[in-house]
């Protein structure tokens, strides 16, 4: 999703992968609501972060995304010593 891709760029990430994985979801009650993506993220602003931290940082990029196109987000979000 660009969008999401645009709104991820203020973490300055060094990779990032968003796959759409809405099509194995159909049929699901809240599937109609948005999309479901899978998000891998690298970014330095992640080191000493925990994934509670890390996934605030995100769901704070993604804004109002995530209460309206986005219906369910899997992160995987590594700081560059992670990796």
């Amino acid at each position: 999703m660009a969008l999401l891709r645009e709104r991820l760029a203020v973490l300055q990430p060094q990779a990032l992968s968003i796959d759409d994985e809405s099509h194995h979801h159909a049929g699901h009650a809240g599937a109609g609501g948005g999309g479901h993506f899978a998000l891998s993220i690298v970014a330095a602003g992640f080191s000493g972060k925990n994934t509670v931290a890390r996934h605030r940082m995100i769901y704070d990029a993604a804004g109002d995304l995530m209460r309206g196109r986005i219906h369910a987000l899997s992160i995987r979000a590594k700081s560059p010593e992670e990796v």
